[in-house]
């Protein structure tokens, strides 16, 4: 199965709504079922839309983590309580939560952004500061990529 690859530039409309990129669209529709989840990202200022099947495949890796554990709290309070569930429209739009823009802080022009098994989208300021390569310790990065065999 393939996954979310690419990096689209749109605009969120005045109501919210999100123009998903064709590719991406035209995976969820032949490879999982139309139902998506909108969630707030773990520890970036960006949300992440996941298929129906990927959403279902990290909840059951959160219900086997101790609950005790601070991080896997944070990360219930952040991500799992912020999803809500949607469906693209006719036009291939999503309609995002105004909760969800304003956590992110998307108001206007973004990015949208392949993931593998799931869709970043980031408001285009902050997508520039977090990409830009001369804030990066490319040295440490490199090293770092090159320990996972990348």
């Amino acid at each position: 199965m393939s996954g979310f690859t690419g990096k689209y530039y749109y605009t969120v409309d005045p109501k919210g709504r999100l123009i998903v990129p064709a590719p991406f669209r035209e995976l969820i529709t032949s490879t999982y079922s139309p139902r998506i989840y909108i969630t707030n990202a773990p520890s970036e200022k960006c949300l992440h839309i996941y298929p129906q099947e990927e959403w279902s495949a990290l909840q059951e890796k959160v219900r086997a983590l101790p609950r005790m554990d601070k991080n896997v709290r944070i990360f219930m309070r952040r991500v799992i309580a912020s999803a809500v569930d949607g469906t693209l429209d006719k036009q291939g739009r999503v309609l995002i939560p105004a909760a969800h823009r304003q956590d992110a802080g998307i108001d206007g022009e973004v990015v949208v952004v392949g993931q593998i098994e799931k869709i970043e989208v980031w408001d285009k300021t902050l997508w520039d500061g977090v990409t830009d390569l001369s804030r990066i310790d490319l040295e440490a990065y490199e090293e770092a990529l090159s320990n996972f065999g990348l």
